[in-house]
Protein backbone atom coordinates (compact mmCIF):
# COMPACT_ATOMS: atom_id res chain seq x y z
CA UNK A 1 0.00 0.00 0.00
CA UNK A 2 1.49 3.34 -1.05
CA UNK A 3 1.79 5.86 1.79
CA UNK A 4 2.65 9.56 1.64
CA UNK A 5 4.08 11.06 4.85
CA UNK A 6 2.04 8.77 7.06
CA UNK A 7 -1.14 9.02 5.03
CA UNK A 8 -2.78 6.09 3.34
CA UNK A 9 -3.51 5.39 -0.27
CA UNK A 10 -6.82 7.15 -1.01
CA UNK A 11 -7.90 4.21 -3.17
CA UNK A 12 -8.64 2.38 0.10
CA UNK A 13 -11.14 3.35 2.80
CA UNK A 14 -9.06 2.68 5.91
CA UNK A 15 -5.67 3.71 7.20
CA UNK A 16 -3.09 0.94 7.75
CA UNK A 17 -3.50 1.17 11.53
CA UNK A 18 -7.31 1.00 11.51
CA UNK A 19 -9.53 -2.03 11.87
CA UNK A 20 -13.16 -2.42 10.79
CA UNK A 21 -15.63 -1.38 13.43
CA UNK A 22 -16.83 -4.00 15.89
CA UNK A 23 -18.95 -3.24 18.93
CA UNK A 24 -17.64 -4.09 22.38
CA UNK A 25 -21.10 -5.48 23.29
CA UNK A 26 -21.34 -4.08 26.78
CA UNK A 27 -22.71 -0.78 27.98
CA UNK A 28 -20.77 1.40 30.41
CA UNK A 29 -22.12 1.62 33.94
CA UNK A 30 -22.01 5.42 33.95
CA UNK A 31 -23.80 7.76 31.59
CA UNK A 32 -21.24 9.88 29.73
CA UNK A 33 -20.39 13.52 29.55
CA UNK A 34 -21.31 14.72 26.06
CA UNK A 35 -19.15 16.91 23.85
CA UNK A 36 -20.05 17.82 20.27
CA UNK A 37 -17.47 19.81 18.29
CA UNK A 38 -18.66 21.35 15.04
CA UNK A 39 -16.39 22.82 12.38
CA UNK A 40 -17.76 25.30 9.84
CA UNK A 41 -17.52 24.45 6.12
CA UNK A 42 -14.78 21.83 6.57
CA UNK A 43 -14.36 19.55 3.57
CA UNK A 44 -14.46 15.74 3.76
CA UNK A 45 -10.76 15.45 2.96
CA UNK A 46 -9.43 18.36 5.04
CA UNK A 47 -8.06 16.31 7.95
CA UNK A 48 -4.91 14.23 8.03
CA UNK A 49 -6.89 11.15 9.03
CA UNK A 50 -9.09 11.66 5.94
CA UNK A 51 -6.15 11.88 3.58
CA UNK A 52 -5.38 15.59 3.41
CA UNK A 53 -2.16 16.12 1.49
CA UNK A 54 -1.30 19.53 2.94
CA UNK A 55 -3.22 20.20 6.19
CA UNK A 56 -1.73 18.78 9.39
CA UNK A 57 -4.25 17.90 12.09
CA UNK A 58 -2.40 15.83 14.73
CA UNK A 59 -5.00 16.37 17.45
CA UNK A 60 -8.02 15.37 15.37
CA UNK A 61 -5.97 12.46 14.08
CA UNK A 62 -5.34 11.55 17.73
CA UNK A 63 -9.07 11.73 18.41
CA UNK A 64 -9.76 9.41 15.49
CA UNK A 65 -7.05 6.98 16.57
CA UNK A 66 -8.73 6.77 19.97
CA UNK A 67 -12.17 5.98 18.64
CA UNK A 68 -14.12 5.51 15.41
CA UNK A 69 -13.62 7.32 12.10
CA UNK A 70 -16.64 7.23 9.80
CA UNK A 71 -16.23 7.31 6.04
CA UNK A 72 -19.93 7.64 5.16
CA UNK A 73 -21.23 10.22 7.63
CA UNK A 74 -23.51 13.04 6.51
CA UNK A 75 -24.86 16.37 7.53
CA UNK A 76 -28.64 16.68 7.52
CA UNK A 77 -28.28 19.61 5.12
CA UNK A 78 -25.64 21.09 2.82
CA UNK A 79 -26.39 24.48 4.41
CA UNK A 80 -25.15 25.64 7.81
CA UNK A 81 -28.26 26.93 9.60
CA UNK A 82 -30.55 24.07 8.51
CA UNK A 83 -27.89 21.57 9.63
CA UNK A 84 -27.70 23.20 13.07
CA UNK A 85 -31.49 23.27 13.40
CA UNK A 86 -31.45 19.53 12.62
CA UNK A 87 -28.83 18.83 15.29
CA UNK A 88 -30.65 20.67 18.08
CA UNK A 89 -34.13 19.38 17.23
CA UNK A 90 -33.39 15.92 15.81
CA UNK A 91 -35.71 16.75 12.92
CA UNK A 92 -35.41 17.42 9.24
CA UNK A 93 -34.86 21.18 8.94
CA UNK A 94 -37.69 21.40 6.40
CA UNK A 95 -40.14 20.97 9.28
CA UNK A 96 -39.33 24.53 10.39
CA UNK A 97 -39.77 27.77 8.49
CA UNK A 98 -36.26 28.81 9.54
CA UNK A 99 -34.94 25.63 7.90
CA UNK A 100 -36.20 26.80 4.50
CA UNK A 101 -33.76 29.68 4.35
CA UNK A 102 -30.46 28.55 2.90
CA UNK A 103 -28.80 29.94 4.92
CA UNK A 104 -30.92 31.72 7.56
CA UNK A 105 -30.82 35.50 7.06
CA UNK A 106 -34.21 36.90 8.10
CA UNK A 107 -33.96 38.51 11.53
CA UNK A 108 -37.55 38.33 12.69
CA UNK A 109 -39.92 36.42 14.92
CA UNK A 110 -40.83 33.13 13.27
CA UNK A 111 -37.33 32.56 11.89
CA UNK A 112 -35.71 30.34 14.50
CA UNK A 113 -36.21 27.24 16.63
CA UNK A 114 -39.59 27.67 18.40
CA UNK A 115 -39.12 28.33 22.12
CA UNK A 116 -41.53 25.62 23.18
CA UNK A 117 -39.99 22.92 20.99
CA UNK A 118 -38.04 20.22 22.86
CA UNK A 119 -34.37 20.31 21.91
CA UNK A 120 -31.23 18.34 22.58
CA UNK A 121 -30.02 20.84 25.22
CA UNK A 122 -33.41 21.25 26.90
CA UNK A 123 -34.00 17.50 27.14
CA UNK A 124 -30.49 16.90 28.48
CA UNK A 125 -30.85 19.76 30.95
CA UNK A 126 -34.10 18.24 32.20
CA UNK A 127 -32.28 14.91 32.58
CA UNK A 128 -29.77 16.51 34.96
CA UNK A 129 -26.99 17.57 32.58
CA UNK A 130 -25.30 20.96 32.73
CA UNK A 131 -25.52 22.46 29.26
CA UNK A 132 -23.23 24.95 27.53
CA UNK A 133 -22.55 26.28 24.05
CA UNK A 134 -19.43 28.08 22.88
CA UNK A 135 -19.24 29.56 19.39
CA UNK A 136 -21.55 30.03 16.42
CA UNK A 137 -25.34 29.79 16.87
CA UNK A 138 -27.03 30.80 13.55
CA UNK A 139 -30.52 29.62 14.47
CA UNK A 140 -32.25 32.99 14.92
CA UNK A 141 -31.59 36.41 16.42
CA UNK A 142 -32.39 38.27 19.59
CA UNK A 143 -34.78 39.26 21.03
CA UNK A 144 -36.67 36.26 19.69
CA UNK A 145 -34.06 33.47 19.60
CA UNK A 146 -30.81 32.47 21.28
CA UNK A 147 -29.10 29.33 22.62
CA UNK A 148 -30.28 30.26 26.12
CA UNK A 149 -33.91 30.07 24.99
CA UNK A 150 -33.62 26.43 23.85
CA UNK A 151 -31.90 24.97 26.89
CA UNK A 152 -28.24 26.01 26.98
CA UNK A 153 -27.57 27.29 30.48
CA UNK A 154 -24.27 28.86 29.44
CA UNK A 155 -23.55 30.58 26.14
CA UNK A 156 -20.57 32.50 24.80
CA UNK A 157 -20.41 33.17 21.09
CA UNK A 158 -21.99 34.81 18.06
CA UNK A 159 -25.51 34.67 16.66
CA UNK A 160 -24.96 35.29 12.93
CA UNK A 161 -23.74 32.87 10.28
CA UNK A 162 -20.32 34.50 9.98
CA UNK A 163 -18.14 36.75 12.10
CA UNK A 164 -14.80 38.48 11.71
CA UNK A 165 -12.16 36.67 13.75
CA UNK A 166 -10.75 39.91 15.25
CA UNK A 167 -13.35 42.69 15.17
CA UNK A 168 -16.22 40.27 15.91
CA UNK A 169 -18.61 42.02 13.52
CA UNK A 170 -21.29 40.05 11.69
CA UNK A 171 -22.45 40.07 8.07
CA UNK A 172 -24.26 43.39 8.63
CA UNK A 173 -21.15 44.97 10.11
CA UNK A 174 -22.59 44.92 13.64
CA UNK A 175 -20.87 43.67 16.83
CA UNK A 176 -21.85 40.04 17.37
CA UNK A 177 -20.24 38.63 20.48
CA UNK A 178 -22.45 37.62 23.41
CA UNK A 179 -22.25 36.31 26.94
CA UNK A 180 -25.64 34.72 27.44
CA UNK A 181 -27.95 37.26 25.80
CA UNK A 182 -25.79 40.28 26.66
CA UNK A 183 -23.46 41.82 24.08
CA UNK A 184 -19.82 42.03 25.18
CA UNK A 185 -16.63 43.52 23.84
CA UNK A 186 -13.50 41.41 23.96
CA UNK A 187 -10.17 41.35 22.20
CA UNK A 188 -8.84 38.13 20.74
CA UNK A 189 -8.82 35.71 17.83
CA UNK A 190 -12.23 34.04 17.78
CA UNK A 191 -11.03 30.44 17.39
CA UNK A 192 -8.85 30.89 20.48
CA UNK A 193 -11.65 32.57 22.45
CA UNK A 194 -13.96 29.61 21.81
CA UNK A 195 -11.25 27.18 22.89
CA UNK A 196 -10.42 29.22 26.01
CA UNK A 197 -14.03 29.25 27.19
CA UNK A 198 -14.47 25.54 26.53
CA UNK A 199 -11.31 24.60 28.41
CA UNK A 200 -12.29 26.83 31.35
CA UNK A 201 -15.74 25.25 31.50
CA UNK A 202 -14.34 21.71 31.55
CA UNK A 203 -11.74 22.63 34.16
CA UNK A 204 -14.28 24.31 36.45
CA UNK A 205 -17.11 21.78 35.98
CA UNK A 206 -18.48 20.01 39.03
CA UNK A 207 -17.00 16.48 38.92
CA UNK A 208 -20.28 15.09 40.29
CA UNK A 209 -22.37 16.47 37.40
CA UNK A 210 -22.42 15.37 33.78
CA UNK A 211 -22.20 18.03 31.10
CA UNK A 212 -23.22 18.51 27.50
CA UNK A 213 -20.96 21.00 25.75
CA UNK A 214 -21.60 22.19 22.20
CA UNK A 215 -18.44 23.70 20.67
CA UNK A 216 -19.17 25.47 17.39
CA UNK A 217 -16.02 26.78 15.78
CA UNK A 218 -16.36 29.47 13.13
CA UNK A 219 -13.26 28.00 11.47
CA UNK A 220 -12.49 27.43 8.69
CA UNK A 221 -15.32 29.70 7.45
CA UNK A 222 -14.46 32.99 5.73
CA UNK A 223 -13.15 35.66 6.17
CA UNK A 224 -9.74 34.13 5.56
CA UNK A 225 -7.91 35.44 8.62
CA UNK A 226 -5.21 33.63 10.54
CA UNK A 227 -3.84 34.69 13.90
CA UNK A 228 -1.48 37.19 12.27
CA UNK A 229 -4.01 38.82 9.95
CA UNK A 230 -5.42 41.62 12.07
CA UNK A 231 -4.64 44.00 9.19
CA UNK A 232 -7.09 42.08 6.98
CA UNK A 233 -9.77 42.43 9.65
CA UNK A 234 -9.14 46.17 9.82
CA UNK A 235 -9.43 46.47 6.04
CA UNK A 236 -12.72 44.55 6.07
CA UNK A 237 -14.03 46.78 8.86
CA UNK A 238 -13.10 49.85 6.82
CA UNK A 239 -14.97 48.45 3.81
CA UNK A 240 -18.00 47.99 6.06
CA UNK A 241 -17.80 51.56 7.34
CA UNK A 242 -17.30 53.07 3.89
CA UNK A 243 -19.75 50.72 2.17
CA UNK A 244 -17.16 50.18 -0.56
CA UNK A 245 -17.81 46.47 -0.84
CA UNK A 246 -21.14 44.70 -1.32
CA UNK A 247 -20.35 41.97 1.23
CA UNK A 248 -16.92 42.54 2.84
CA UNK A 249 -17.06 39.58 5.21
CA UNK A 250 -17.45 37.17 2.27
CA UNK A 251 -13.82 38.05 1.47
CA UNK A 252 -13.93 37.12 -2.21
CA UNK A 253 -10.65 38.97 -2.77
CA UNK A 254 -8.63 36.93 -0.28
CA UNK A 255 -7.64 33.55 0.99
CA UNK A 256 -5.56 30.70 -0.38
CA UNK A 257 -5.08 27.00 0.21
CA UNK A 258 -2.25 27.85 2.59
CA UNK A 259 -4.38 30.33 4.55
CA UNK A 260 -7.28 27.88 4.71
CA UNK A 261 -4.87 25.26 6.04
CA UNK A 262 -3.82 27.69 8.75
CA UNK A 263 -7.43 28.16 9.85
CA UNK A 264 -7.96 24.40 10.08
CA UNK A 265 -4.69 23.81 11.90
CA UNK A 266 -5.49 26.50 14.49
CA UNK A 267 -8.84 24.82 15.13
CA UNK A 268 -7.02 21.49 15.46
CA UNK A 269 -4.75 23.05 18.05
CA UNK A 270 -7.85 24.14 19.97
CA UNK A 271 -9.29 20.64 19.84
CA UNK A 272 -6.01 19.39 21.28
CA UNK A 273 -6.34 21.77 24.23
CA UNK A 274 -9.90 20.55 24.83
CA UNK A 275 -8.77 16.92 24.78
CA UNK A 276 -5.97 17.77 27.20
CA UNK A 277 -8.51 19.42 29.54
CA UNK A 278 -10.57 16.24 29.56
CA UNK A 279 -7.43 14.24 30.36
CA UNK A 280 -6.28 16.54 33.14
CA UNK A 281 -9.70 16.50 34.84
CA UNK A 282 -10.03 12.72 34.60
CA UNK A 283 -13.10 12.94 32.35
CA UNK A 284 -11.73 11.53 29.10
CA UNK A 285 -12.75 7.91 29.75
CA UNK A 286 -16.38 8.79 30.38
CA UNK A 287 -16.89 11.47 27.72
CA UNK A 288 -18.63 10.75 24.42
CA UNK A 289 -17.10 13.12 21.87
CA UNK A 290 -18.26 13.79 18.33
CA UNK A 291 -16.42 15.95 15.83
CA UNK A 292 -17.75 16.80 12.38
CA UNK A 293 -18.39 19.61 9.93
CA UNK A 294 -21.76 21.33 9.69
CA UNK A 295 -21.84 20.69 5.93
CA UNK A 296 -19.54 20.19 2.97
CA UNK A 297 -16.60 22.42 2.21
CA UNK A 298 -16.33 25.65 0.26
CA UNK A 299 -13.80 27.50 -1.94
CA UNK A 300 -10.47 26.14 -0.64
CA UNK A 301 -11.72 22.83 0.77
CA UNK A 302 -10.58 19.41 -0.38
CA UNK A 303 -13.45 17.00 -1.05
CA UNK A 304 -11.81 14.43 -3.31
CA UNK A 305 -13.01 11.99 -4.53
CA UNK A 306 -16.42 13.67 -4.32
CA UNK A 307 -17.99 16.41 -6.42
CA UNK A 308 -20.22 19.24 -5.29
CA UNK A 309 -19.70 21.56 -2.35
CA UNK A 310 -21.59 23.46 0.35
CA UNK A 311 -25.19 24.03 -0.79
CA UNK A 312 -25.24 20.95 -3.05
CA UNK A 313 -26.76 17.52 -2.34
CA UNK A 314 -23.95 15.85 -4.23
CA UNK A 315 -21.54 14.09 -1.90
CA UNK A 316 -19.16 17.04 -1.60
CA UNK A 317 -21.94 19.13 -0.10
CA UNK A 318 -23.29 16.67 2.47
CA UNK A 319 -20.68 14.02 3.29
CA UNK A 320 -18.55 15.21 6.18
CA UNK A 321 -15.59 14.03 8.25
CA UNK A 322 -17.03 12.49 11.42
CA UNK A 323 -15.09 11.14 14.39
CA UNK A 324 -16.42 9.80 17.67
CA UNK A 325 -14.64 8.64 20.81
CA UNK A 326 -15.95 7.18 24.06
CA UNK A 327 -13.21 5.08 25.69
CA UNK A 328 -15.62 3.52 28.18
CA UNK A 329 -17.71 2.15 25.31
CA UNK A 330 -15.74 2.08 22.02
CA UNK A 331 -12.46 0.41 21.16
CA UNK A 332 -9.80 2.62 19.65
CA UNK A 333 -8.45 2.62 16.10
CA UNK A 334 -11.63 1.69 14.26
CA UNK A 335 -13.21 2.73 10.97
CA UNK A 336 -16.78 2.30 9.74
CA UNK A 337 -18.68 2.90 6.52
CA UNK A 338 -22.03 2.73 8.29
CA UNK A 339 -24.02 5.72 7.05
CA UNK A 340 -25.90 8.15 9.27
CA UNK A 341 -26.63 11.85 9.50
CA UNK A 342 -26.85 14.66 12.03
CA UNK A 343 -30.29 13.81 13.43
CA UNK A 344 -29.16 10.28 14.27
CA UNK A 345 -26.60 11.73 16.67
CA UNK A 346 -29.24 13.86 18.37
CA UNK A 347 -31.09 10.62 19.17
CA UNK A 348 -27.82 8.88 20.09
CA UNK A 349 -26.81 11.56 22.59
CA UNK A 350 -30.22 11.35 24.25
CA UNK A 351 -30.01 7.56 24.40
CA UNK A 352 -26.52 7.66 25.92
CA UNK A 353 -27.77 10.08 28.58
CA UNK A 354 -30.84 8.00 29.40
CA UNK A 355 -33.05 10.88 28.25
CA UNK A 356 -36.21 10.50 26.22
CA UNK A 357 -37.47 12.48 23.25
CA UNK A 358 -40.84 14.17 23.64
CA UNK A 359 -43.46 11.71 22.28
CA UNK A 360 -45.50 14.68 21.03
CA UNK A 361 -42.63 15.79 18.80
CA UNK A 362 -40.91 12.61 17.55
CA UNK A 363 -37.48 12.95 16.02
CA UNK A 364 -36.47 11.94 12.52
CA UNK A 365 -33.15 10.47 13.61
CA UNK A 366 -32.49 7.01 15.04
CA UNK A 367 -30.19 6.20 17.92
CA UNK A 368 -26.99 4.46 16.88
CA UNK A 369 -26.13 3.04 20.31
CA UNK A 370 -27.65 -0.43 19.77
CA UNK A 371 -25.26 -0.74 16.81
CA UNK A 372 -22.25 1.03 18.29
CA UNK A 373 -22.42 -0.45 21.79
CA UNK A 374 -24.69 -3.50 21.86
CA UNK A 375 -23.54 -5.11 18.63
CA UNK A 376 -26.87 -5.01 16.81
CA UNK A 377 -26.95 -4.63 13.03
CA UNK A 378 -26.43 -1.19 11.59
CA UNK A 379 -29.83 0.57 11.53
CA UNK A 380 -30.83 0.31 7.89
CA UNK A 381 -32.70 3.53 7.29
CA UNK A 382 -32.96 5.90 4.37
CA UNK A 383 -31.20 9.26 4.60
CA UNK A 384 -33.11 12.21 3.14
CA UNK A 385 -32.02 15.63 1.91
CA UNK A 386 -33.89 18.51 0.37
CA UNK A 387 -32.84 21.99 -0.64
CA UNK A 388 -34.80 24.45 -2.73
CA UNK A 389 -33.43 23.19 -6.05
CA UNK A 390 -32.42 19.58 -5.34
CA UNK A 391 -33.17 16.53 -3.28
CA UNK A 392 -31.55 13.19 -2.48
CA UNK A 393 -32.18 9.89 -0.71
CA UNK A 394 -29.56 7.33 0.26
CA UNK A 395 -30.55 3.68 0.74
CA UNK A 396 -27.69 1.29 1.37
CA UNK A 397 -25.05 2.10 -1.23
CA UNK A 398 -27.57 3.65 -3.63
CA UNK A 399 -28.39 7.31 -3.90
CA UNK A 400 -31.34 8.91 -5.66
CA UNK A 401 -30.97 12.54 -6.74
CA UNK A 402 -33.66 14.87 -8.09
CA UNK A 403 -32.23 18.04 -9.59
CA UNK A 404 -34.41 20.93 -10.70
CA UNK A 405 -31.58 23.16 -11.85
CA UNK A 406 -30.54 23.85 -15.40
CA UNK A 407 -28.09 21.14 -16.33
CA UNK A 408 -25.27 20.87 -18.82
CA UNK A 409 -24.66 17.40 -20.24
CA UNK A 410 -20.92 17.92 -20.21
CA UNK A 411 -18.55 20.76 -19.50
CA UNK A 412 -19.90 24.07 -20.79
CA UNK A 413 -22.46 22.61 -23.15
CA UNK A 414 -25.65 24.70 -23.29
CA UNK A 415 -27.77 24.46 -20.16
CA UNK A 416 -30.98 22.51 -20.60
CA UNK A 417 -33.96 23.30 -18.32
CA UNK A 418 -36.02 20.63 -16.60
CA UNK A 419 -36.09 18.31 -13.62
CA UNK A 420 -33.94 15.18 -13.74
CA UNK A 421 -33.90 12.02 -11.66
CA UNK A 422 -30.64 10.15 -11.16
CA UNK A 423 -29.57 6.92 -9.46
CA UNK A 424 -25.99 6.24 -8.37
CA UNK A 425 -24.21 3.37 -6.65
CA UNK A 426 -21.84 5.07 -4.21
CA UNK A 427 -19.94 1.87 -3.50
CA UNK A 428 -18.10 2.28 -6.79
CA UNK A 429 -19.09 5.73 -7.98
CA UNK A 430 -18.53 8.27 -5.27
CA UNK A 431 -18.24 10.99 -7.91
CA UNK A 432 -21.84 10.37 -9.00
CA UNK A 433 -21.12 10.13 -12.71
CA UNK A 434 -22.65 6.80 -13.77
CA UNK A 435 -26.43 7.28 -13.81
CA UNK A 436 -28.07 3.87 -13.33
CA UNK A 437 -31.64 5.14 -13.61
CA UNK A 438 -32.48 3.27 -16.80
CA UNK A 439 -30.80 0.07 -15.59
CA UNK A 440 -32.63 -0.11 -12.26
CA UNK A 441 -36.04 1.47 -12.91
CA UNK A 442 -37.79 -0.33 -10.04
CA UNK A 443 -35.23 0.82 -7.48
CA UNK A 444 -35.37 4.33 -8.88
CA UNK A 445 -39.17 4.36 -8.63
CA UNK A 446 -39.10 3.04 -5.06
CA UNK A 447 -36.53 5.57 -3.85
CA UNK A 448 -38.23 8.41 -5.70
CA UNK A 449 -41.57 7.51 -4.11
CA UNK A 450 -40.01 7.50 -0.65
CA UNK A 451 -38.33 10.85 -1.25
CA UNK A 452 -41.63 12.35 -2.40
CA UNK A 453 -43.44 10.87 0.62
CA UNK A 454 -41.05 12.53 3.05
CA UNK A 455 -41.00 15.73 1.02
CA UNK A 456 -44.80 15.95 1.28
CA UNK A 457 -44.50 16.01 5.09
CA UNK A 458 -42.26 19.09 5.04
CA UNK A 459 -43.07 22.75 4.68
CA UNK A 460 -43.13 23.90 1.04
CA UNK A 461 -40.65 26.43 -0.21
CA UNK A 462 -42.32 29.73 -1.09
CA UNK A 463 -42.35 30.27 -4.88
CA UNK A 464 -40.34 33.48 -4.49
CA UNK A 465 -37.52 31.64 -2.68
CA UNK A 466 -34.32 32.64 -4.44
CA UNK A 467 -33.16 29.04 -4.79
CA UNK A 468 -36.34 27.63 -6.35
CA UNK A 469 -35.83 26.85 -10.05
CA UNK A 470 -38.08 29.03 -12.16
CA UNK A 471 -39.58 26.40 -14.43
CA UNK A 472 -42.41 23.85 -14.23
CA UNK A 473 -41.45 21.26 -11.63
CA UNK A 474 -44.12 19.35 -9.68
CA UNK A 475 -41.80 18.33 -6.85
CA UNK A 476 -39.43 21.24 -6.40
CA UNK A 477 -41.01 24.40 -7.78
CA UNK A 478 -44.09 26.34 -8.70
CA UNK A 479 -44.45 26.94 -12.47
CA UNK A 480 -43.44 30.47 -13.43
CA UNK A 481 -40.92 31.14 -16.18
CA UNK A 482 -38.30 29.31 -18.24
CA UNK A 483 -35.35 28.14 -16.17
CA UNK A 484 -32.64 30.65 -15.43
CA UNK A 485 -31.43 29.43 -12.03
CA UNK A 486 -27.97 28.30 -11.05
CA UNK A 487 -26.80 26.38 -7.99
CA UNK A 488 -28.01 27.92 -4.73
Amino acid sequence: MRQVEGLWDRRTSTAPSEKPFEARRRRPLKRPNLLFILADDLGWGDLGCYGSLHIRTPNLDRLAAGGIRFTDAYSASPWCSPARIALYTGKNPGRFSAGLEEPLQTRADGNGIPHDHPTLPSLLRDAGYRTAMFGKWHCGWLPWYSPVKIGFETFFGNLDGAMDYFTHIDTLGQPDLYEGESPIGMDGYYTDLITDRTVDYITDANPNEEFYIQVNYNAPHWPWEGRGDRDIAERIAEDVRNKTNFFPLLHVDGGSVAKYSELVETMDEGVGRILDALDSTGRAEDTLICFCSDNGGERYSFMWPFVGEKGDVQEGGIRVPFITRWPAAFDAGQCSDGHHNTTDWTATFLDAAGAKADPETPMDGQTLLPWLVDGEDHPAHDLFWRVSSQGALRRGTYKYVVDGRDKAVMGNWPLVPGTRHYLYDLSGDGRERADLAKHKPELLASMRAEWERINAELLPYPPEHRGVPQHPNPTLATPTQPAVSRAD
